[in-house]
């Protein structure tokens, strides 16, 4: 379905997805579970009318600065480790020699789940040269300023950045989020499930909810809001290695010296059906 959405920028054309494996995929984005095996009846309601349109929001990109590269590297049709994923982004520099760009430059590809900004080698393995047999992890933090709904700018580290639509804050504000019954007295668990559900919403409402994954406080580096509800964010690139990924399947350049600006246009809504199950 993902893919599917990716490929349609035409804001009239419907996108329909059938769970083509609903004992391993859950398939929110699909035509009810019992569809799967009845399509012939989904068919006869979409003939019918028997339906109502919904217009699942979706995020648009624009890069601008000197750390960019507009050249997206694909996701969907290969799985890369960390240091192949540093490597495409790297070769398309080389390919594309007009890569370096000034003004605000919109990507061509809309988020209809999620935008994630991060190092793309979050953590790496070192040993001692004293002991070889010991070894241990090294965290490699995202470093960038951010500004939400055009306020004041602040530096931030932190393990990167998540701006969801509706459609994905079931999997992304709700699980980035979410405070666990066990972490609190039972006298709590209503004002927790309240919380919890307040950071669900429709996909049709022209809104996103970032997150900041495990930000890190001190005298230099700030978090005053961790996660909230906007209708635009801006990012600037203090990394060394870093990536911008559109819903896990393209991917862009995101080092420093970039500038993300990360916005809902109510032109770019998908077009998707509602049927009772």
């Amino acid at each position: 379905m993902l893919l599917a959405a990716s490929k349609v920028f035409d804001r009239c054309k419907p996108v329909i997805g059938v769970n083509t494996d609903p004992e391993r995929s859950e398939g929110h984005l699909c035509l009810p579970v019992r569809y799967t095996h009845s399509f012939p009846d989904a068919l006869q309601k979409l003939y019918r009318g028997e339906f109502r349109w919904q217009w699942r929001q979706r995020i648009r990109l624009y890069l601008e600065g000197t750390g960019i590269n507009p050249t997206p590297v694909d996701l969907h049709e290969q799985q890369l480790s960390q240091e192949q994923h540093s490597w495409a982004h790297i070769n398309g520099r080389f390919q594309d020699q007009r890569s370096e760009i000034s003004g605000p430059h919109l990507l061509p590809v809309r988020a209809l789940n999620e935008v994630f900004i991060g190092e793309s080698l979050s953590s790496r393995v070192n040993y001692k040269s004293c002991k070889p047999s010991f070894k241990f992890s090294l965290h490699r933090a995202s470093y960038y300023e951010i500004s939400v709904d055009d306020g004041p700018w602040e530096k931030q580290k932190s393990s990167g950045l998540n701006v969801c639509t509706g459609t994905g804050s079931k999997a992304w504000s709700y699980n980035i989020n979410k405070v666990a019954n066990q972490a609190v007295e039972e006298i709590l668990k209503i004002v927790t499930n309240e919380y919890n559900d307040s950071l669900l919403y429709s996909p049709e409402e022209p809104k996103m909810f970032f997150s900041i994954r495990e930000p890190i406080v001190n005298r230099v580096f700030s978090s005053s809001r961790q996660r909230g509800f906007s209708s635009k964010v801006c990012v600037r690139s203090r990394c060394w290695d870093a990536c911008m990924v559109v819903d896990g399947g393209t991917s862009f350049e995101f080092n420093d010296g970039a500038v993300a600006s990360i916005l809902i246009d109510t032109e770019d809504a998908l077009r998707t059906v509602l049927l009772e199950d």
